[in-house]
């Protein structure tokens, strides 16, 4: 009978495990690309998941990186990630700046700004953060605001893509 009971509550709860395991690594990060009306600035903003931020910082040799926690884990993950974002502004390259970095629900947000255009502009981006630590990784980035917005899905090794970026 005692076995029995096991069993069911086994039954029971294996969905619920399965997922809180799969909750933790969602190998998806989410960038959104637009122009700050008000500044005129080309403001990015970088979601990745706490989780898979650290794992990051440990397959780069972190030893116990804790993304909530520690400012250095922080900073080091968003050094990271400013590596792994390129941006051209009408055929130029553009290294934008990076402002800083919070923790918002369970995710990492990572934020930058570089000078924006003076009216529409052709951009190219690529995003290939966290591509380097698992193969099936998906970023998505989001360029522009409001109802205007396109958005392009990278995996690893894939070329830059092409929009607009209105003021």
């Amino acid at each position: 009978m005692l076995r029995r009971l096991v069993l069911m509550l086994a039954l029971v709860l294996a969905p619920l495990a399965g997922g809180a395991a799969l909750a933790h690594q969602q190998k998806i990060a989410i960038s959104t690309v637009s122009v700050n009306p008000r500044t005129g600035m080309i403001e990015i903003v970088h979601q990745v998941p706490v989780h898979d931020a650290e794992h990051a910082l440990r397959q780069q040799g972190v030893r116990l990186p804790d993304i909530v926690g520690s400012a250095k884990s922080r900073e080091d993950f968003a050094r990271y990630v400013t590596t792994r974002f390129m941006l051209e502004v009408n055929g130029v390259a553009v290294t934008p700046a990076y402002v800083g970095s919070e923790i918002s629900g369970g995710s990492l947000m990572v934020y930058q700004e570089a000078p924006g255009p003076d009216g529409e502009a052709s951009v190219r981006v690529n995003s290939q953060i966290l591509t380097d630590v698992w193969a099936r990784q998906e970023n998505r980035v989001n360029l522009g605001r409001g109802a205007d917005v396109t958005t392009f899905i990278f995996t690893g090794g894939e070329p830059p893509r092409e929009g607009v970026l209105t003021r």
